[in-house]
């Protein structure tokens, strides 16, 4: 394991002009700060790391990393911030019951620094819960053999760390099969989230393969978003300027793009779901609050922070444990924008646990 001395050495800089970058202090000329940073990438260090101090006292603090979805800010934009919000209240359930705090830190989509700012951060915790889609799996592994962490909405199949992930195969198939076999919807159009994204991939592929089942309907086209509400509005911008036909529904990978999608038709005298049929996938309150009422599939977002979190901490008592992937189930949640008739506030609720056909 690289040490600060080993930086020192290899960038030709003294120890406190290591410690000064590290810590983004002032002092230090932008060329030798990047020919330090350069170093440190190289060497894989991670400052005072919480896999060293779990050898002399534990900090009592799990470091929450998560994405912040890119966009234009919109009125509804904060409803983006949700997830973290949601993940956030079922880590801090699980910490409750040991007594440890939780540091917080989001990354911009695309940041060049962002494995720095990772590496930075496990200087100042015990443990990490890494959102989905931050950094690659060459930097899990070097993350995961010095620091616990735990991967939240990661992939299922990532090798080198734990990871708690959602029933994306039931959930989409669900909704696919909704819309497809009960509505006779046959014209799709499919808003996907961002190809890093494992949510997203998987989210993509299982609606492929589910309207692949039915020969007579056919995927339109699809736009590449990012999870933003902007996105869901540009893809039906996107749509009126390119074709000359509406598809039958638009199929959004989160909720945040259905409501951006929902907004732009509306704001072009389309109506929902009369012309076009708007579905999404996470199951946001504010989706309940729309008219017509957001149809999705709904995950637990504050199981999966509290799962996530009990899982790192039982990874931090005991490092030697094996590698473990958690699935939880997801729910389809029938409300009016895929077609289905208005309902009173309790059959609205109604529940339908999503199944594979």
């Amino acid at each position: 394991m690289a040490t600060l001395y080993d930086v020192a050495r290899a960038a030709g800089v003294s120890t406190a002009t290591v410690s000064r970058v590290v810590h983004d202090q002032a002092g230090v000329r932008s060329d030798t700060r990047q020919r330090v940073l350069d170093v440190i990438e190289e060497l894989g260090y991670v400052p005072d790391g919480a896999a060293q101090s779990m050898a002399r006292r534990r900090k009592e603090v799990v470091g929450l990393v998560m994405i912040e979805n890119r966009g234009e800010e919109t009125d509804v934009e904060q409803e983006g911030l949700v997830f973290v919000d949601e993940v956030l209240r079922g880590v801090e359930t699980a910490l409750d019951d040991v007594g440890w705090s939780v540091l917080i830190s989001v990354v911009r989509e695309g940041l060049t620094s962002a494995r720095q700012q990772l590496r930075t951060i496990a200087a100042k915790v015990d443990g990490m819960l890494i959102s989905e889609g931050i950094v690659d799996s060459d930097e899990i592994a070097v993350l995961a053999a010095r620091t616990p962490l735990v991967l939240v909405a990661g992939s299922a199949h990532e090798p080198y760390a734990d990871v708690v992930y959602v029933d994306n195969e039931s959930g989409t198939t669900a909704l696919a099969n909704h819309m497809l076999g009960l509505h006779g919807r046959r014209r799709l159009f499919y808003v996907a989230g961002p190809p890093e994204a494992p949510d997203a991939r998987e989210r993509l592929r299982f609606f492929e393969q589910a309207v692949a089942r039915h020969p007579e309907a056919t995927i339109t086209g699809c736009f590449q978003g990012s999870f933003a509400t902007v996105h869901g509005q540009q893809a039906v911008r996107e749509i009126l300027a390119t074709r000359r036909e509406l598809p039958d529904a638009i199929v959004c990978a989160n909720d945040q793009m259905a409501i951006g999608a929902m907004r732009e038709l509306q704001a072009a005298g389309i109506r929902v779901p009369a012309d076009v049929a708007v579905v999404g996938f996470d199951g946001l309150h504010l989706g309940a609050m729309l008219t017509p009422a957001l149809t999705t599939v709904r995950q637990s977002m504050r199981q999966m922070g509290k799962r996530a979190c009990t899982l790192l901490l039982e990874r931090i008592a005991d490092p030697a444990l094996p590698r473990r992937a958690e699935q939880l189930p997801v729910e389809l949640i029938i409300r009016e924008s895929c077609g289905c008739p208005p309902r009173p506030i309790e059959a609205a609720r109604m529940v339908i646990p999503a199944q594979v056909n």
